[in-house]
């Protein structure tokens, strides 16, 4: 592929970290953020990967976002905590809330955090991983700025507002949900523009509501679910809102900033996240979770295909991808190679 260069996970990092602490931020916040993106460039989330450092760069250089937040974090019951993250990059606030709520449920058995005054968090199944990995069922998501029509609507009224979902799973990489509630996310709008390629049908729609797949003419995105069964991805992307905005009391979508297609690179934006953490030890109890979570995916893995296919397990096609790109390098757009400074 002449569009990209492939180049090593330990090159990008050490790249990307000093890209953000150039523009001012201080070592948590740039550590938090690349750990996030490198993890998106790892998976084969291209759209929320390396190629994000100039966008965060800028709006640390430009005032949007705060290098040096101090957050501060509020119990409010033995399952229940906000979190503000003081304007900061969304990263960070992330893994300390995914943390928090992770330690509380191994009280409580649940335990939920709201995030506010935050932005941008990039992939949201970083969080969910990071709370696997650490042994519980975990959910984060967030709300963004307004991209996506309502189903039969023309005009933007969600954000693409991503769920993400891991569970742990005994001797194995984490069962591993990453979604968005919109058909594609718009960074990969931004990313086929960048690459000058056309987008697939139906993800996307004009100024008059209609779809196109030419990333320049883009206005909207649809709902997952296309034109024909967009309602149910709308619902979803109503839920993001309700648990990341409404329930924190945090900017609505539609009046949220727009991520990048503004002048105002000043003025924060106000997002909300939210994440759930399970503790299974506190339901069926450990060993028999362990069992069942390892049969369930041991049969589901054997469930017979249909011709020329294969069944796989919410991410199983992201630890392939893991896999080949340690062998090959990750690929970046040579924007972004050039950003971080790793062209000739």
């Amino acid at each position: 592929m002449s569009d990209v260069v492939f180049l090593p996970e330990q090159v990008l990092e050490v790249r990307t970290l000093a890209a953000l602490r150039d523009a001012g931020a201080n070592e948590e916040t740039a550590g938090a953020a690349t750990r996030a993106m490198l993890h998106a460039s790892r998976l084969g989330i291209d759209s929320h990967g390396v190629r994000l450092a100039a966008h965060y760069a800028k709006v640390l250089r430009g005032g949007r976002v705060n290098p040096n937040p101090a957050m501060k974090i509020h119990r409010t019951a033995a399952g229940a905590a906000t979190l503000d993250a003081d304007d900061g990059l969304g990263h960070a606030a992330a893994y300390a809330a995914m943390e928090l709520a992770r330690s509380m449920a191994k009280e409580a058995g649940v335990a939920a955090v709201g995030v506010v005054r935050s932005s941008h968090y990039g992939a949201a199944g970083a969080y969910a991983l990071a709370g696997a990995e650490a042994g519980t069922i975990a959910v984060s998501m967030s709300n963004t700025d307004a991209i996506v029509a309502l189903h039969g609507g023309a005009e933007r009224f969600h954000g693409t507002n991503p769920i993400a979902i891991a569970a742990p799973v005994p001797n194995q990489r984490p069962w591993l949900l990453d979604m968005a509630t919109s058909s594609i996310p718009f960074n990969r709008v931004l990313l086929y523009e960048t690459l000058g390629r056309a987008l697939p049908e139906g993800v996307a729609a004009d100024r008059s509501g209609q779809p196109t797949r030419d990333p320049a003419n883009v206005e909207m995105l649809m709902p997952l679910g296309g034109m024909d069964f967009g309602f149910k991805g709308a619902a979803l992307a109503g839920m993001v809102t309700l648990l990341s905005a409404v329930l924190t009391g945090s900017t609505l979508d539609h009046f949220v900033i727009r991520m990048a297609e503004t002048d105002d690179f000043e003025t924060p934006r106000r997002l909300g996240h939210f994440c759930l953490a399970i503790d299974p030890d506190r339901f069926a109890g450990r060993a028999l979770y362990d069992e069942a979570i390892t049969r369930y995916l041991a049969d589901l893995r054997a469930s017979a295909a249909r011709e020329g296919q294969s069944v796989m397990a919410p991410g199983d096609r992201e630890w392939a991808v893991e896999a080949e790109r340690k062998r090959t390098g990750i690929p970046v757009d040579l924007q972004t190679a050039e950003f971080l400074g790793l062209t000739e």
